[in-house]
């Protein structure tokens, strides 16, 4: 009668197995984005691992333009860059408004790391018109930035650890100008809970699904103007800063 029970409890957990790897399958087949081990593809929606898929292409310029190619993202790649030992890119790209993305960027001409600008685009596609649209009824129809590409160390010291802005894989957006030609900007409108607080803190709070790296004026007075947005490398563990 033991062994006869041993059993049954081992065919119960084996069927358990059985269904749960099933299910999982089934639900692989249809949200391949929420699995680790799947492709990258920026086509589909932000699943659990996007950000750190997007994050891992810093090692893998080729693949990271292919991606971006295949998902009808517009870009022009930029030629490399050395401004020293520290500083400078080699896989930056010029992100475009045709294709598939119809933001614009303001000032326009805007190169950044290819997997900040492949983020962007999918922050653009499913954070921020989405976002702008149920907050404010209309669309966005540029950000507003101060830059990427800056040869500097962390809040401009002398010395100490350097920028992601150094290597072109951050960006600092200042604001959105709307399609009705109004502009939200994150030093006039990010506090209170009015839509446009509510519009710029969605915004926030989905490129955290993206970015490696989002502060924002929560986080202290020297991001009261603006998002800070960047791939930085957090090693295997994959961990995000968000504030």
């Amino acid at each position: 009668m033991r062994r006869a029970r041993r059993i049954i409890v081992w065919l119960v957990v084996l069927g358990l197995l059985v269904v749960g790897g099933l299910l999982l399958y089934a639900y692989g087949r249809a949200h391949p984005e929420d699995l680790p081990w799947t492709e990258l593809d920026l086509g589909q929606p932000i699943g659990l691992f996007t950000g750190r898929k997007l994050a891992a292409l810093r090692d893998d310029a080729p693949r990271c333009r292919a991606l971006m190619e295949r998902a009808g993202i517009a870009f022009t790649a930029l030629p490399p860059r050395r401004d020293g030992p520290q500083c400078g890119y080699a896989d930056a790209v010029r992100l475009g408004s045709g294709g598939s993305t119809r933001i614009g960027w303001r000032p326009a001409d805007l190169g950044t790391s290819c997997p900040v600008a492949a983020a962007l685009a999918l922050w653009e596609w499913h954070v921020v018109q989405p976002a702008a649209r149920r907050h404010l009824g209309t669309s966005v129809a540029a950000i507003d930035h101060f830059g990427s590409y800056n040869c500097r160390r962390l809040y401009g010291r002398d010395e100490g650890a350097w920028s992601e802005h150094a290597g072109a894989n951050a960006i600092d957006v200042a604001g959105f100008t709307l399609a009705d030609g109004r502009r939200v900007r994150v030093v006039a409108d990010w506090t209170g809970d009015d839509p446009e607080a509510r519009f710029l803190r969605e915004a926030r709070d989905g490129a955290c699904r993206l970015f490696a790296t989002v502060l924002s004026p929560d986080y202290n007075d020297a991001h009261r103007d603006h998002l800070h947005l960047d791939q930085a490398d957090r090693g295997s563990l994959g961990w995000r800063a968000c504030r």
